[in-house]
């Protein structure tokens, strides 16, 4: 019950709402139980047993006694005024308002409840979400993108229906269960832990279904999140998938994961179907025990005796331990279900307890402004035991341009991911103006910063928005601006609504040029000091990159900027110039000086320009 436990911890903010839907549940099933204790009398009535003549009203005692006289006197004095159809008439109206009240509070309960249920489920979704976009790049790279999806949405999901659509059961039956026993207690002691010994047998098969139920969700889970990046991986690449006549490959590989999953979902499922025909079973065994040992009490006593269980006692028994039954079914079927949604719980935990080392110290130092320059002291990284930078010492001064060359995989994009703190250093320091990254606040160094990538993230929004992404403060006039400066302006006001045009999903009604242009708008309205450009413009033809390049240059102006670059063409006038080979800086200097090297940067160049 741990999971049940995590989950739980959730809806600590709403603790009102379950407070008074366990006041309200009492109120219902106290209201249950009179209306079926009324039950005795009423029999009494029927079969004309003529009970005790009491003259006079019972002292008040806290016993079963003193309850059944005081009953047995009102009944008695009503008859005398009236007659038993009168009677049996006031019994019938009694059960009904009973009744009433009973369906009434527990209405008021449910009411409550949900607020609580679907809360929890919001704050958990908003959680979740929260810390996907805390936990760092590292974390990403580890994991399947259609696992933290399943995570986020079926797992969720099942948690709403098997843990929260049942906490409200895991509190009121054993509510209903504790008031039920005392009662029956009370009725006869020894019938009723005669019973509390058959009970818990049933129980415990409930139980063992249960955990095998959670090892069965657990793997269904699991398979879900193969399934969605399976999902996510044809979605991204249809392209080359039809390119290459690959249909019939992907097809087969998603439908295995599917096959495996509608195996173990029909599994988990007929395992699920079991538990209440089980507890029902077992409920009428115990329920069938207990008739014939309980009639066995009626049938040895005399009606004469004073502790004598008679007949319309034991029906009211029999009808107050049927009751017992479903909460006690209720209660088991319930903790099933909850096992079974306690591994998507696992699941979700793992993704909020995952550890995220990229965090702001207790007092970080605020940074308004960029002066000097920023130093890479020397810096070493590596992902898990391989090395990426190896001892890597560079000055950039600002208003600086400083480009990036080399093969691919040589470090050449974590040299700029780590100034962001995208990811750590393990060894080492980073510096701006003297002061080490990691003392300055993540949102503060972040802001210092803007980011032109090969691909153009851009969102399912209007352009607008996208351009305006991270801004605060802003107006269309700026937006405008920083359109026309990164050459976009004119296309789109050529859009059929301009600047709140939606481009789609991942800007996919956009050509990849002007996806480009979006981008280093949004990097012109933040108006950072520090740029950093990843081959902005290697995916693109002669007449957009010209565009994109003519954009650049107007970004990159009285600004500091570390540029990644695979055409040499592009950063031939850059105020220094790093070759990146295996993790270190093998050549540096402008493109006249590592043409004379003759170096690697020669080579390079040589084959570029061959190429072209």
């Amino acid at each position: 019950m741990k999971s049940f436990a995590k989950i739980l911890k959730y809806a600590a903010s709403y603790k009102k709402y379950g407070f008074i839907n366990i006041f309200c549940n009492i109120l219902s099933i106290i209201f249950e139980l009179l209306s079926l204790m009324l039950f005795i009398p009423l029999l009494n009535l029927l079969f004309n047993k003529e009970t005790e003549a009491i003259t006079t009203e019972p002292t008040f005692a806290f016993t079963k006694d003193f309850f059944a006289d005081y009953f047995n006197f009102t009944m008695q004095q009503y008859i005398v005024d009236n007659d038993k159809a009168s009677m049996l008439l006031f019994v019938c109206v009694v059960v009904g308002i009973f009744t009433l009240l009973k369906n009434v509070f527990r209405y008021t309960a449910l009411y409550y409840i949900s607020v609580l249920r679907t809360g929890v489920v919001r704050d958990l979704r908003q959680k979740i979400h929260k810390k996907t976009l805390e936990l760092p790049l590292s974390y990403y790279s580890e994991q399947k993108k259609g696992d933290i999806m399943a995570r986020m949405t079926s797992d969720v999901q099942e948690v709403e229906w098997s843990i929260l659509n049942s906490l409200e059961l895991m509190f009121r039956e054993p509510i209903a269960v504790t008031l039920y026993v005392t009662t029956l207690i009370i009725m006869n002691a020894e019938l009723t832990i005669f019973a509390m010994i058959l009970l818990p047998i049933s129980g415990l098969i409930i139980g063992q279904l249960g955990k095998s139920l959670r090892k069965s969700s657990k793997q269904v889970q699991e398979m879900v999140g193969s399934i969605l990046s399976s999902i996510e991986e044809t979605l991204g690449g249809l392209r080359i998938i039809k390119a290459f006549n690959a249909e019939n490959h992907i097809r087969n590989k998603f439908d295995s994961i599917n096959e495996a999953h509608t195996k173990l979902t029909l599994k988990m499922g007929r395992k699920r179907d079991a538990a209440a025909p089980i507890s029902e079973f077992m409920g009428i065994i115990v329920m069938l025990v207990l008739v014939y040992y309980g009639g066995n009490l009626v049938l040895e006593t005399s009606p004469e005796q004073k502790d004598a269980f008679s007949g319309s006692e034991f029906m009211a028994y029999i009808i107050l331990f049927a009751r017992l039954l479903t909460p006690v079914k209720a209660f088991s079927t319930a903790y099933a279900i909850v096992l079974k949604g306690a591994a998507s719980a696992d699941r979700l935990e793992e993704v909020l307890q995952a550890k995220n080392d990229i965090t702001d110290i207790a007092n970080p130092k605020i940074v308004t402004d960029f002066s000097k320059a920023i130093t890479y002291k020397n810096v070493e990284f590596g992902y898990d035991r391989s090395t990426v930078l190896d001892n890597v010492n560079v000055t950039i001064q600002k208003g600086k341009t400083i480009a990036l060359v080399g093969e691919s995989g040589g470090g050449k994009s974590t040299f700029a991911d780590l100034l962001p703190r995208f990811y750590d250093i393990q060894k080492g320091e980073i510096l701006i103006d003297g002061i080490n990254i990691k003392e300055i606040g993540l949102k503060n160094l972040r802001g210092l910063m803007g980011i032109v990538t090969q691909e153009s993230i851009l969102f399912n929004d209007s352009i607008l928005n996208n351009i305006a992404l991270g801004s605060e403060n802003f107006n269309k006039e700026q937006v405008i601006e920083a359109a026309k400066i990164a050459n976009a302006h004119n296309f789109i006001m050529e859009m059929e609504n301009g600047y709140e045009t939606n481009i789609g999903d991942r800007g996919g009604k956009l050509s990849g040029g002007q996806r480009q242009r979006i981008s280093i708008a949004r990097a012109v309205l933040k108006n950072p000091p520090i740029l950093i450009l990843d081959e902005a413009t290697s995916a693109l033809d002669t007449e957009s990159e010209k565009l994109v390049q003519d954009a650049l240059f107007k970004l990159m102006q009285n600004r500091t900027s570390i540029v990644i670059a695979h055409r040499l063409s592009t950063i031939q006038h850059a105020d220094e110039i790093l070759v990146i080979q295996k993790g270190q800086i093998v050549e540096r200097g402008n493109h006249t000086e590592l043409l004379e090297q003759a170096g690697v940067y020669k080579k390079l160049s040589d084959l570029q320009t061959f190429a072209n």
